[in-house]
């Protein structure tokens, strides 16, 4: 199945979720913690987005963030490739470091904001790096002991989630650790990470009432049309291509006529092509393996391996 693109607006609050390759860690040393959070003062204080609440665990990143005016893909892009490029020199190790691209949940503030912020402080007590409530209040890497006030964090937005408690820090701060405190003993959320009944990609019914549904949004039925209607009027769809429409532009551009891209050649040139439409016709544009096999006259192995190959490629 294609990767279906990213959802994101103006404003628009998102569960972002980076995880380390093949569950590798991420956080080696208290150096590759300072590193990110430098990399997150650098871009968040720019406005560029807001954080809400955040935590590093040494295979995996959660952040509750909204959207300024630069799209989410492009500021996780500045801190991401960054880090990956100075952890690997620090680690003299090579490849790719994050599992795919980041996940993001395009979230309904209401009633998931303030559910999110506490899903994400708990994970180092979910995760077994502290063992109690206390331990959580001083756990270095998470905006929980922040909102608390044991740390200050000049790139994390404490206000928008205390007001939401009480009318004076204190009594904010306290409300806000009971209802944290409320939750220890809840496990894993699917529902609140991309699984779950509310975004399975079958929709959801309730009795005869069938419910609008997306695995990249967070929300009730009205919410996820009243994203999509928002994102299609500011992003027109795209015209897809199909098999001709690619063998004739990858001709234009290399040279190769279209008889000999479909050949079966051995040629480098011609294998090289192959991949590059291989992994266009089913990764950007959809298509099927079959059809891309058929149409290039090889077989379904060949286009799975064109397209690893020129994924690779792309680094």
């Amino acid at each position: 199945m294609p990767r279906k693109p990213r959802l994101d607006i103006e404003g628009a609050l998102h569960h972002v979720m980076v995880r380390g390759i093949e569950r590798c860690k991420l956080f080696r040393s208290k150096k590759d913690y300072e590193d990110l959070i430098r990399r997150f003062q650098d871009v968040f204080t720019s406005g560029k987005a807001t954080v809400y609440a955040w935590v590093l665990i040494p295979n995996h990143v959660h952040l509750l963030i909204r959207t300024g005016v630069e799209p989410l893909s492009r500021v996780m892009r500045k801190i991401l490739t960054g880090y990956a490029v100075s952890f690997n020199r620090r680690h003299k190790r090579t490849g790719h470091l994050f599992q795919n691209r980041f996940k993001s949940i395009l979230v309904e503030e209401e009633p998931y904001f303030l559910q999110l912020v506490r899903y994400i402080h708990l994970n180092p007590l979910r995760s077994s790096l502290v063992t109690s409530l206390d331990e959580l209040d001083t756990y270095p890497w998470s905006g929980h002991s922040v909102l608390l006030g044991r740390r200050e964090c000049a790139w994390q937005e404490c206000g928008y989630v205390l007001t939401r408690f009480g009318a004076t820090a204190k009594a904010a701060r306290g409300a806000y650790r009971a209802f944290v405190a409320a939750a220890t003993a809840e496990g894993r959320r699917p529902d609140l990470t991309g699984g779950g009944l509310v975004r399975s990609t079958g929709g959801l019914r309730r009795g005869r009432e069938a419910w609008a549904s997306d695995e990249r949004i967070l929300g009730g039925s009205d919410f996820v049309e009243s994203v999509k209607a928002q994102i299609d009027a500011f992003q027109p769809a795209k015209a897809r291509r199909n098999m001709n429409d690619l063998l004739r532009d990858v001709s234009g551009k290399t040279g190769l006529s279209i008889p000999e891209l479909v050949s079966g050649s051995k040629r480098r040139e011609v294998i090289l092509a192959r991949s590059y439409i291989s992994f266009v016709a089913v990764k950007e544009e959809g298509l099927r393996l079959a059809e891309v096999a058929r149409a290039l006259n090889v077989s379904k192995q060949s286009i799975l391996r064109g397209i690893a190959k020129e994924r690779s490629a792309k680094g």
